[in-house]
C-alpha cells in the first residue's frame, strides 16, 4: 500500500466530497446521517489499489470473485430506504468488500455481516479492521436463511438481487422493521422495501428499477441458474 492509499489523503477526502454533493445529495438522497457517513468512510480502502483512483466515480466496480462494489448512489439509496434512526440492529446480506457495512457502522452500533464467498469476508474483515470498525459479527453462509440466533433484527439490507424476499428474511423482520432488497429476474430488479407491520402483516413499497448480482442460496438462485 502506497502513503497515499495508506491513509486519508487530502485528494481522497476532497474526491469523497464531491462525490457526496454531486452523486449523492444532488440525486435526491437527504438523509444527514447518511450523507455524514459517506463524507467518512473510505471507500478507496475497499477497492483493489489499481482501481482506487476511480473509487469516488458513481459506478459499480470488480472485487474479485465475479462480485462488484455498487455505485455510491445505490449503497446511498438502499442506506436511506432503510430509514434508520441509530439504534437498530441491522442484519446485511452479501457484504462483499465491506464498504456497506462501515456504511452502516457510521450510522448505527450492531451490524451482522453474512458473506458467501469466503475470500470476500476475510478480505472485508480485515479491511474493516484496519479501518478501526468495531460492532460488526461476519460469517461465512447462506444469507437467504439470515442469522436466526440474533433475529430479530431492526433492518436488513440485501446487495443481491433475489427472485423474491427470502421467508426467513421476513421472518427474522421485528415488527416495524424493514428490509431493502432488489427483487427481481437475473437481468433487471426492483428495488422494494418491506415493512413488518405486525406479525403476519407486510407492507411493501417499489422504488423502482436496479440491477444487482444474484443472491444465491437456498431462498434465493441456485448457482446453476446464474452462471
Amino acid at each position: 500500500m502506497t502513503d497515499e492509499t495508506a491513509h486519508d489523503s487530502p485528494r481522497y477526502q476532497e474526491l469523497r466530497r464531491r462525490m457526496v454533493e454531486k452523486q449523492i445529495r444532488a440525486r435526491g438522497i437527504h438523509d444527514p446521517k447518511v450523507l455524514n457517513a459517506f463524507m467518512k468512510v473510505q471507500r478507496h480502502v475497499f477497492m483493489e489499489e489499481a482501481l482506487r483512483d476511480r473509487a469516488y466515480e458513481d459506478y459499480p466496480m470488480p472485487i474479485g470473485e465475479g462480485q462488484t462494489i455498487s455505485q455510491p448512489y445505490t449503497v446511498a439509496f438502499m442506506t436511506e430506504a432503510l430509514e434508520l434512526k441509530g439504534t437498530e440492529k441491522v442484519l446485511e446480506i452479501g457484504s462483499g468488500s465491506g464498504y456497506q457495512t462501515a456504511i452502516l457502522l457510521e450510522i448505527v452500533k450492531q451490524v451482522f455481516c453474512i458473506e458467501r464467498i469466503a475470500s470476500l469476508a476475510r478480505k472485508a474483515q480485515k479491511t474493516l479492521e484496519s479501518l478501526g470498525y468495531s460492532g460488526f459479527l461476519l460469517r461465512v453462509g447462506d444469507g437467504t436463511k439470515g442469522w436466526p440466533e440474533y433475529a430479530p433484527f431492526d433492518a436488513i439490507l440485501v446487495a443481491a438481487a433475489s427472485p423474491r424476499v427470502p421467508r426467513s428474511l421476513k421472518d427474522q423482520l421485528a415488527v416495524g422493521g424493514r428490509i431493502v432488497i432488489p427483487v427481481g429476474d437475473r437481468y433487471v430488479q426492483s428495488m422494494m422495501q418491506v415493512t413488518r407491520v405486525d406479525e403476519n402483516t407486510f407492507k411493501e413499497k417499489d422504488f423502482g428499477s436496479f440491477r444487482f448480482v444474484g443472491l444465491i442460496g437456498a431462498e434465493g438462485w441456485d448457482e446453476r441458474e446464474i452462471i
